[in-house]
């Protein structure tokens, strides 16, 4: 009985020998943080918490899972010592961190936290990776010896992953009572349920965004290329080009709602077909009720540059201004007015438009560009010279500014 007694594990002694250790795993820690900042690379910057275990802690799970250990070595490592949470604002950042976590560190462990339970059970979902220490992470100058096997738990959550592990921790694992009653459970696992379909339905908006966003470049893009078409290849000459782009995207749409249609008008025009872009666009505007101003502004600044593609400059021209009525602030809509207008050979009016593009976003390289090209056909070239100047400086690929810049070479007689 005195031999089992006697054996028994010391908690002073673990006590001192571990915080001994504290520095030291802090400082591993701390560096494998600045690791994972220049590691991990998303469109939502994560956040981080890092934490090493206090010693509470720490003593009651050497208890619990390795008392014999601790009857040994007054030093057991636990894999989840030190602790590092990546906190992500969207479902599908997950499996991207998992993915570059793996390339960048040695791992030794990938568990799927509440994988396991069914829908009527609550508790949090997380994945845990286990690392070993990268060599260049452990600290400089140690006199205390590290075990071999030594880890770092590295737990991935999206932001409401985390919110419920925090307060559910509070709830049922910092308390002597947890909840024992069905309608207690019953709450908890509603609550667990409605928070999982919070992460789901974000991660459906972000996918509609992204998907809109997509469709919206390829667009964009086409609007600019037929813009340079007419009015940049040749300066001074008011050309007009045919050209319309078929850009072959698709997605699935479902009717019913104003984000619905104005996707799909905007696939309508990225595969070429453009009436039924302005038909859908057209049923926006007509609606009712009739759409908010700031919608209204979006959908004739869509529907003009349809408009736009077909050559029909008249109504892309009235679709634009009617975009710059319901929002003042419409800087790009002022850009599309002076493109426009320039193709139209209204150069006068084009440089108005694009004075107040600039005059709502100063940042714009090509309204400073198209400017310049405006004010050369008006014969101003010294204006012409200064707006191509601003262009150069905001970033403007220097191969789009060499025909306006060989022609006002000649002008000048001067390199500008």
């Amino acid at each position: 009985m005195e031999s089992s007694i006697t054996s028994l594990p010391n908690k002073n002694d673990i006590r001192r020998t571990y915080e001994s250790y504290i520095p030291v795993l802090s400082e591993i820690l701390c560096n494998i943080e600045n690791r994972l900042h220049h590691t991990i690379h998303l469109a939502s910057n994560p956040t981080y918490k890092s934490r090493v275990k206090s010693f509470n802690s720490y003593y009651r799970k050497v208890l619990r899972l390795k008392a014999d250990e601790a009857e040994k070595s007054n030093f057991v490592p636990l894999t989840d010592m030190m602790g590092i949470r990546v906190i992500c604002a969207f479902l599908e950042d997950l499996s991207e961190v998992e993915r570059q976590v793996k390339e960048s560190f040695d791992v030794r462990e990938v568990e799927y936290k509440g994988a396991e339970q069914n829908f009527r059970e609550f508790g949090y979902e997380s994945v845990h990776i286990l690392i070993a220490i990268p060599a260049d992470c452990m600290p400089l100058e140690n006199s205390l010896p590290l075990p071999e096997n030594i880890v770092c738990e590295i737990q991935i959550r999206t932001i409401l992953q985390d919110a419920w592990a925090e307060v559910e921790h509070e709830l049922v694992y910092k308390t002597e009572f947890t909840p024992f009653d069905l309608p207690l459970k019953r709450k908890l696992a509603s609550m667990n349920a409605s928070l999982s379909l919070a992460d789901i339905i974000f991660q459906e908006i972000r996918d509609y965004q992204k998907k809109l966003q997509g469709e919206v470049e390829s667009r964009r893009a086409s609007f600019y290329e037929k813009a340079d078409e007419i009015t940049l290849n040749s300066v001074g000459n008011e050309s007009k080009s045919n050209v319309v782009k078929s850009l072959a995207r698709a997605s699935p749409y479902v009717h019913g709602t104003i984000d619905d249609m104005i996707l799909a008008a905007i696939q309508a025009h990225n595969h070429g077909e453009l009436d039924k872009a302005v038909q859908i666009y057209s049923d926006i505007v007509s609606s009712k009720p009739t759409p908010s101003a700031p919608v209204l502004a979006v959908i004739h600044k869509h529907r003009g540059m349809a408009y736009f593609a077909k050559n029909d400059y008249e109504n892309a021209l009235l679709d634009f201004k009617a975009s710059v009525e319901a929002d003042p602030a419409a800087f790009r809509s002022y850009y599309y007015i002076g493109i426009v207008q320039s193709i139209r050979g209204e150069q006068a009016e084009a440089v108005k438009a694009f004075t107040r593009s600039l005059e709502l976003n100063e940042y714009q390289s090509h309204a400073h560009f198209r400017r310049a090209v405006s004010y050369f056909n008006l014969g101003e070239y010294e204006k012409s010279m200064q707006d191509l100047n601003a262009a150069r400086a905001l970033g403007l690929d220097e191969k789009e500014c060499k025909s306006l810049n060989d022609r006002l070479v000649e002008k000048f007689g001067m390199k500008v």
